[in-house]
């Protein structure tokens, strides 16, 4: 089976999680990038204007990212993100709806300072009830090995 660890990752934290991950279980990694990158201020939650609350606000958001590689060649799809405001960032959505997923594994992974994941994977779900989610799990600590 070939394993494709997939990742959003703004500040660095679900980056290290992902290639933890993708060395435990011989996966390849790609990050999902936006065309535009963050910066500071664009992250910040608690000022509503910012590009992270505008983008999270707005439900149908999906802003723009940068190509990926093909990834056909894939059974299993580990897609990680942070989690914001209990679900993954819209930039998941964007790469989730710009690519074939039909017939792959999904497994969902993510970080977070204080949300669980079982809101996020729901979500994930109620969005995209044709997508195979097999899994999911918060990596916080350690990776030690795969997480389904």
């Amino acid at each position: 089976m070939k394993k494709l660890v997939v990742y959003f990752s703004a500040s660095g934290v679900t980056a290290k999680k992902a290639k933890e991950l993708a060395a435990a279980i011989g996966a390849d990694a790609m990050a999902i990038e936006p065309k535009e990158p963050y910066t500071a201020a664009d992250l910040d939650w608690r000022n509503k204007k910012s590009r992270s609350s505008v983008e999270m606000q707005n439900p149908a958001s999906r802003p723009a990212i940068k190509e990926n590689e093909d990834i056909s060649g894939y059974d299993r799809i580990y897609i990680g993100y942070p989690i914001w405001w209990g679900v993954a960032p819209r930039a998941v959505n964007t790469f989730i709806e710009s690519n074939n997923l039909d017939g792959k594994e999904i497994v969902i992974f993510a970080t977070s300072g204080g949300s669980g994941i079982d809101y996020a994977i729901n979500d994930m779900k109620k969005n995209y009830p044709a997508l195979n989610i097999v899994g999911g799990k918060l990596l916080n600590g350690k990776v030690e090995g795969d997480i389904i």
